[in-house]
């Protein structure tokens, strides 16, 4: 551990869950309805109320009920009678859990969502995540009701998550956050691409009083990986007409290991296998301020910074001889890949009532990602060979990206007289500028075998890339009769790139009595292949092979047999049971078939000479790869197969009261997933384009089903929050890296992963009436991932199967949280 990070400053923002506003609107409007025409004698009055910690959908029949502005836009709906599946975790859950980023914390809390292992390269820092078991890119992002942008840093490697540049949660700060609605159903043709699986719309705090402060420091029972986070939140008054609130984050976690004894030195001295190195800076902004009563100015933004870096593979000293390096590093080397980045995110729009009867919003959002790649103790061995010389530190290039939306949102109810509450209108339109680039790095990291670790970007690599993308929406809501509710949803969106999408959705809800319900939901829906699935290209070289990936659209991928890509769309079907057998007891139950076709993958596999040539044509010189061309491997983004992904949500929640021993609320999850993988496309010359690895990465890595379930024990000034997490079985297939298979892209291994327990646990204490600290272990048995065999492990780099999306590979993470309100 660092001495100088030991629990940096103390105190932390008891997090502050104040009312919610109402004014968020779920991508576009959540103003009353100011028609002057919604019956109220007919419909229960809607109280607002503070977020609670983790709650579903049901909440307690008889007590307030929290708006919700997902997934509707019916600004009187609410959680508990929400049409959809949806989840509602609040702020300090989420900053409960000791984690320092929203990933971690709601991988924590939410069976339906996974993270894989641990990536590699770039992929490593992200943090992505899976909804349902689909594609990070599959579910949709949202700030305070606005369309996130994603991350420019695409994950390269095979993994669960390879080809996809989700939006990072790491870069939105978790002290700025009031609440997370996760709407689980497919919802494109209310949001437009990206909601096949659902989505995740992240609210920001409104509160316009009180200084909050947090500092969480830990590390891993292994005593590596230590980690500090800091965090401030104010609000501020603006007069009597708004607020301002206002949010500073600092977070340090030093790098992890967990790789075996690499068999040429006799030592467990290769670090690239474990947690990246990340220091990350954020601030975070949101205000409103109403210009008159019917008109208020509102705003929010993000901008993080963050450093990483991340160890590529040990050259130990028999292949830096084998590489002609013996000269720089003659007891070897390994190279550290760095990203430095910037990302940001800004939002300012208008919103008002009764314009002509009419709720309206309109704003502006943009948003980007710029990422910088180097490495440090690295080489170019084919330029040291030529010349004597080589940098060791390079300058590979650089990611970015930017999206600019443009949204107009109006709302308005209407009292018809067959109907037992107003119509709900709403419809308005979208316009979208998106842009990719990819820039080329220094001539060395790229001339040959470029630099050792992570290629540099070539001349022929660099892209720039936009698109722009208009869409127009119609969304009707009502109750028809008193306990039957029903939603219609159209969509239509044009990409000047991919062409025309027409997504619709129906819901229904029908309450028989307050103790029993049912809701189901048909819906399509699509997803358009991002900039960077159609333009990335990049070349990776290690001690033992090569690969990379070749542009889908280019002449090398076609020569390949790539039609290049068009969207996926997706039918999703759901239906659920709500019930309320006791006054504390509250039950959901939601199943759902989700229909996938021409899913993006990176398929199109192919090896030895074929990869070489296809380089070749793509401006890629193999021939510095120390290693046999058998080693050499390449693929490309394509439309690789269709998909049906079925499952069930279960939760339930129930609070218990022992009068002076305490209270309890107890609360259990859990979701059944499977997912089939069909009609595989293939090549031009009639080969698959998916192997046996790429196909069980979309149906067997993800775990079989997650279940969470414990309670929360608060007596006086103690607390105390135990959980357990059990991870359902997942199978792998594994690439050989010795013996007769040895880097085949059609043999592999065939690893089964069985299930894994594991167990939070966090006691806390109220010190002073503005301090509150608590001791806490996320993992607290040190459990780990299944191990590998070594002939699956290039010398022993990996322990663990890091393809798998059960638990961590980290271990036990043990950590000290201190909450400090003013």
């Amino acid at each position: 551990m660092r001495s100088g990070y030991v629990l940096a400053p103390l105190l932390v923002g008891l997090s502050f869950s104040g009312t919610f506003s109402g004014a968020v609107a779920a991508e576009n409007t959540s103003a009353q309805d100011s028609s002057g025409v919604k019956k109220q004698s007919r419909k229960e009055t809607v109280v607002k109320k503070t977020v609670p910690a983790v709650r579903t959908e049901q909440a307690v029949a008889d007590e307030p009920e929290q708006v919700i502005v997902t997934g509707t836009r019916d600004p009187s709906q609410t959680a508990a009678r929400s049409i959809s599946p949806i989840t509602i975790i609040g702020g300090n859950q989420l900053r409960a859990t000791g984690m320092t980023d929203i990933r971690e914390a709601l991988v924590q809390l939410s069976p339906s969502i996974s993270r894989e292992v641990n990536g590699s390269d770039q992929g490593s820092v992200i943090d992505a995540l899976s909804l349902r078991g689909l594609n990070a890119d599959q579910t949709l992002v949202l700030v305070n009701g606005k369309r996130r942008h994603t991350t420019a840093a695409i994950a390269v490697d095979a993994s669960s998550q390879q080809g996809t540049t989700p939006v990072d949660l790491d870069m939105i700060p978790i002290s700025a956050v009031d609440h997370i609605e996760i709407l689980q159903d497919g919802a494109a043709a209310q949001y437009g691409s990206d909601a096949i699986a659902g989505v995740i719309n992240v609210i920001l705090k409104s509160n316009n009083h009180g200084i909050h402060l947090q500092a969480v420091n830990g590390g891993y029972a292994a005593g590596d990986g230590f980690t500090t986070g800091e965090n401030l939140n104010a609000g501020f008054k603006l007069g009597n007409r708004g607020f301002l609130n206002l949010s500073a984050e600092f977070k340090h976690q030093d790098r992890t290991q967990r790789t075996g004894i690499d068999p040429r030195t006799g030592k467990n001295n290769d670090l690239a296998t474990g947690q990246p190195q990340v220091t990350r800076e954020s601030i975070e902004t949101n205000f409103g301020y109403h210009l008159t009563d019917a008109i208020e100015l509102y705003g929010f933004g993000t901008f993080t910074h963050r450093d990483a870096e991340r160890w590529a593979f040990l050259r130990a000293p028999s292949t830096t001889a084998a590489d002609g390096l013996l000269g720089m590093y003659p007891n070897g080397f390994e190279p550290v890949e760095t990203m430095p980045e910037n990302d940001y995110g800004f939002t300012l729009g208008f919103r008002g009532k009764r314009l002509y009867g009419f709720d309206w919003d309109l704003s502006s959002t943009i948003g980007g990602d710029h990422d910088t790649l180097g490495d440090y103790n690295s080489a170019n061995a084919d330029a040291y060979k030529e010349t004597g010389y080589s940098p060791s530190r390079f300058y590979l290039g650089s990611y970015s990206n930017q999206q600019w939306t443009n949204n107009l949102d109006i709302r308005r109810g209407v009292d018809l007289p067959f109907l037992y509450s107003p119509l709900n209108i709403a419809f308005g339109g979208e316009y979208r500028r998106d842009t990719y680039s990819i820039g080329s790095g220094e001539p060395l990291s790229y001339y040959l075998s470029g630099a050792q670790g992570y290629q540099g970007e070539t001349p022929q690599d660099a892209v720039n890339a936009a698109r722009h993308v208009a869409a127009a929406y119609v969304d009707f809501s009502t109750q028809i009769v008193k306990r039957w509710r029903v939603d219609l949803a159209g969509r239509f969106e044009h990409y000047d790139d991919v062409g025309n999408a027409r997504t619709g959705k129906i819901s229904t809800r029908y309450d028989i009595n307050r103790f029993i319900g049912f809701r189901g939901t048909a819906s399509t829906g699509f997803r358009a292949p991002t900039l960077a699935e159609q333009n990335f290209a990049a070349f990776i070289s290690s001690p033992n092979y090569a690969t990379g990936q070749i542009a889908a659209n280019s002449p090398a991928a076609r020569a390949l047999g790539s039609p290049g890509l068009r969207p996926e769309t997706s039918t999703n079907f759901s239906v659920g049971m709500i019930l309320n057998p006791l006054p504390r007891l509250h039950i959901n139950v939601d199943g759902y078939t989700i229909y996938i076709k021409h899913r993006i993958v990176d398929g199109g596999y192919a090896s030895g000479a074929r990869a070489v040539e296809a380089y070749a044509a793509a401006g890629v010189d193999t021939s510095g790869f120390s290693g046999d061309e058998s080693a050499v491997s390449t693929n490309y983004f394509t439309n690789g197969a269709s998909t049906r992904t079925t499952g069930l949500d279960i939760t339930a929640h129930y609070s218990s009261d022992f009068g002076r021993y305490g209270k309890v609320d107890w609360d259990a999850a859990v979701n059944f997933n499977h997912t089939n993988v069909r009609n595989i496309a293939r090549t031009g010359e009639g080969a698959p384009v998916l192997n046996a690895q790429q196909i069980s990465l979309m149906s067997t890595e993800n775990p079989s089903n997650k279940l969470i379930f414990g309670g929360t024990w608060r007596q006086g000034k103690w607390t105390v929050a135990v959980h357990e997490i059990r991870y359902g079985h997942t199978t792998s297939n594994l690439t050989f890296v010795s013996g007769s298979n040895a880097f085949s892209t059609t043999d592999f291994y065939h690893q089964i992963n069985r299930p894994r327990f594991v167990t939070n646990l966090e006691v806390g204490y109220q010190v002073l009436p503005q301090l509150h600290l608590a001791l806490g272990g996320n993992n607290v048995g040190n459990a780990h991932p299944s191990r590998v065999p070594s002939f699956t492990a290039d010398y022993n780099n990996n322990l663990y199967d890091t393809l798998s999306q059960q638990l961590s590979e980290e271990g036990g993470f043990y950590y000290l949280r201190a909450d400090l309100s003013l």
